[in-house]
């Protein structure tokens, strides 16, 4: 079966963005070394997932061309299928990418037994909140930036426990540390 991984940056004190979907507390750019990290969690992915307004921006974004980031990852990007999760649209608006909507463990349950390669989830905050509350995600790939926002969007759902398990932790040089976490499953 597939697994869903989620990668997402988060700040010290566990947002995505500041309360006005601020942004530029993020490290950047990154080292080396963390540049080669986060590429090697695409290593078997086959599919992106994000929700509708993240794909606004993100799917048109990588399509234009970005002369700031390498080919490779343009490429990458561009060629890799992508699923947005919305309950407003119907059909996709984008080449390359379908829409679910509705249920969302019957959403993924069916996405995750499709043969294939694993699923990354990048954002947005709806999603990601609502992945998480639903016990949707395998893999937690949180990259902590030394920064804190005070507020903003949490990368977690209020209320109600969840406990999850280190699998790895890694620092690098520019200040960030990956943080591997699978929930912890009954």
């Amino acid at each position: 079966m597939r697994k869903l991984k989620l990668q997402v940056q988060v700040s010290v004190d566990g947002y995505m963005s500041g309360a006005n979907g601020e942004m530029d507390w993020m490290t950047l750019p990154w080292d080396e070394e963390c540049s080669a990290y986060v590429t090697s969690l695409s290593d078997g992915v086959d599919t992106i997932v994000l929700g509708r307004k993240l794909a606004e921006g993100f799917i048109p974004h990588w399509a234009s061309g970005p002369a700031d980031e390498p080919q490779e990852a343009v490429d990458a990007m561009n060629a890799t299928p992508k699923v947005v999760v919305s309950d407003s649209l119907t059909e996709s608006p984008w080449d390359n990418t379908t829409v679910v909507g509705g249920d969302l463990t019957e959403a993924f349950a069916k996405l995750k037994s499709q043969p294939g390669g694993d699923l990354i989830v990048y954002g947005g905050g709806t999603l990601v909140a609502s992945l998480i509350a639903e016990g949707l995600i395998d893999e937690l790939h949180l990259f902590v930036n030394p920064a804190s926002v005070g507020d903003g969007l949490p990368v977690f759902p209020k209320g109600g426990t969840q406990r999850f398990r280190l699998a790895a932790a890694r620092p690098f040089a520019c200040g960030i540390v990956a943080l591997q976490y699978e929930p912890e499953r009954s």
